[in-house]
């Protein structure tokens, strides 16, 4: 049976693709270097941390994947989980706004995790173990794979969590890793799309700490259905298109899952980076806008009459919240807090969304008078394959008739237009994060690492694990 186009043009991508993009192999040390300082700052979160290491306490792993900022030895699948559930926890990793949106470097808890037991397995039998370059190619190609499934294949539009891509690309790019054929590749690509859940966490009024760590559970799945491929397992060629029982008839009323343009680099090479501050990205020049509005604000909060967001479809459609948000996770997907910690606080870090700021009246008060309205420009530039733009606007009016003016940020600090202004705020905010837990000794010689591409493409990849030990 000929399988369906999308998972044939998957398999023979994630198989026999040359990646020759220096500008992609850039973005993705960064990339790496970003979603590593992410994760292990989220260990410092009892919350994120309760879900750490085996499934049963003792579990010896011969040549196991070590999971970043612990000492946990684990199997490749749980490591997944691990791994990519700190790097998401925070909502602090780099971002991929389309159709669908989502975080493509969720994918890493797959691959860091399968190449470091791959690397120290190769060593053990004498052969040349994994290095880093080989480790950024991957990365690369799930990007792509993540990413340009998005651009125009909307998923939250029929209530599918995002996570499903993260599902294609990690299983598609473990497959790869572990030496599955094509056939092999496509049953697990196949299986992956055959499991989407719902996003009844994501939303109000039960949003919550799932939406943390559902991104490793569908990296660690992807693990899982490489490894049932290579075993053998089946897989099911027309997952997408079979009649009445298949993706595209049961959850896209029959629209045709696509490919918008060939898989190749674009999506390393344009992805968002969060620099300054941990917020949904559909958010992030809303709050740009009110951090440098704060200063003109600060004294003057309780003579505030109406505050006017003006931002795209897909902000309003998914963070314009009114009425009570019941946790972090609820805080953080609402635009209206974050431009009222922006213009309150000046600053926005992850404990912006506890319980404790969150208790401050003003934050409620501010969001009372705060009124979102789409343009449909931004709306229209947020698609635009040229622009990508993420744009926002903030305006706040006194009640003596003057106001700030409409200030407009259309293009975040960690958009490709912007990489020059973010990469030394990237090593910053690495170092930041890595200092929660490693000494700091130890932070720089990773940091002169990263900025050494020769010798970081070159070191075995389980060596460089070794480096996130503690």
């Amino acid at each position: 049976m000929e399988p369906d186009r999308v998972l044939s043009d998957i398999a023979d991508y994630v198989l026999g693709a040359e990646i020759t993009s220096k500008e992609a192999y850039d973005t993705a040390r960064l990339c790496l270097m970003d979603s590593i300082g992410c994760g292990v700052l989220a260990l410092s979160y009892p919350a994120c941390a309760k879900l750490m290491g085996p499934i049963l306490h003792g579990t010896v792993v011969p040549l196991g994947s070590r999971v970043p900022g612990t000492q946990f030895i684990l199997d490749p699948v749980r490591a997944a989980f691990c791994i990519g559930t700190a790097i998401r926890w925070l909502d602090y990793n780099d971002t991929w706004l389309a159709a669908e949106w989502g975080h493509p470097s969720d994918n890493l808890g797959a691959i860091l995790a399968l190449g470091d037991h791959l690397s120290q397995k190769a060593v053990s039998r004498g052969r040349e173990p994994a290095r880093v370059r080989d480790v950024l190619t991957w990365a690369i190609k799930a990007h792509e794979i993540q990413g340009v499934l998005a651009l125009e294949n909307s998923l939250n539009r029929v209530g599918i969590d995002h996570v499903l891509f993260v599902k294609v690309a990690s299983a598609a790019v473990s497959a790869a890793m572990l030496g599955c054929t094509r056939e092999q590749v496509i049953s697990a690509v196949s299986n992956a799309f055959l499991e989407a859940t719902l996003r009844a966490y994501r939303h109000a009024p039960q949003t919550g700490s799932r939406k943390s760590w559902a991104a490793g559970d569908a990296t660690s799945r992807g693990v899982q259905l490489a490894y049932w491929a290579m075993a053998g397992e089946m897989g099911y060629p027309k997952a997408l298109s079979a009649p009445g029982w298949g993706f595209q008839d049961v959850w896209f009323h029959g629209k045709e899952i696509v490919l918008a343009r060939p898989l190749g680099s674009y999506v390393m090479e344009n992805v968002l980076f969060k620099v300054s501050f941990p917020a949904e990205f559909h958010g992030q020049t809303a709050l740009e806008a009110a951090l440098r509005l704060h200063p003109s604000v600060r004294d003057r909060l309780d003579e505030i009459e109406e505050i006017i967001i003006t931002t795209q479809e897909s902000a309003k459609r998914i963070i314009d919240k009114e009425g009570p948000l019941h946790n972090p996770a609820d805080r953080d997907h609402c635009i209206q807090y974050m431009v009222a910690i922006g213009l309150i606080y000046g600053e926005v870090t992850a404990d912006s969304y506890s319980d404790r700021v969150a208790s401050d009246p003003r934050i409620d008060r501010l969001r009372s008078k705060m009124k979102v309205v789409e343009d449909p420009r931004y709306s229209a530039d947020y698609l635009d394959p040229n622009k990508r733009s993420i744009a926002n606007a903030v305006e706040v009016r006194f009640k003596d008739g003057t106001s700030t003016g409409k200030l407009e940020v259309e293009y975040p600090i960690g958009h490709k237009r912007r990489r020059h202004e973010a990469t030394p705020l990237l090593y910053e905010k690495f170092r930041s994060n890595m200092d929660s837990r490693f000494p700091h000794h130890r932070v720089e010689e990773m940091i002169a690492l990263f900025k050494d591409p020769r010798a970081l493409d070159e070191m075995p990849f389980h060596e460089f694990m070794d480096l996130l030990v503690i």
